[in-house]
């Protein structure tokens, strides 16, 4: 499966831009999103489809991200990472 390339960009770019915006998210380069420093969430493109790669407690998570529901539960997933420990 190989990192995700512009094309397969384009077609996440609402998802992207809505990333961007997500609090403690640094993109470094397109798709490419980085936590303290760390990577955090990246895309890969593969003939089954379009998948996130996000690390998560206990390992890497890999999600499809071809529907806008499944991309909006990796918003969702981000954002419950992001959260702070209680």
């Amino acid at each position: 499966m190989k990192h995700a390339g512009p094309s397969a960009l384009d077609l996440l770019e609402p998802l992207l831009a809505e990333l961007r915006g997500v609090a403690g998210l640094k993109e470094k380069s397109r798709g490419i999103f980085y936590r303290r420093g760390k990577s955090f969430l990246h895309f890969h493109e593969d003939p089954a489809g379009l998948f996130a790669d996000l690390a998560a407690p206990g390992g890497t998570l890999r999600l499809s991200v071809d529907t806008a529901r499944q991309q909006g539960d990796l918003v969702s997933k981000v954002r419950e990472l992001l959260q702070p420990a209680p």
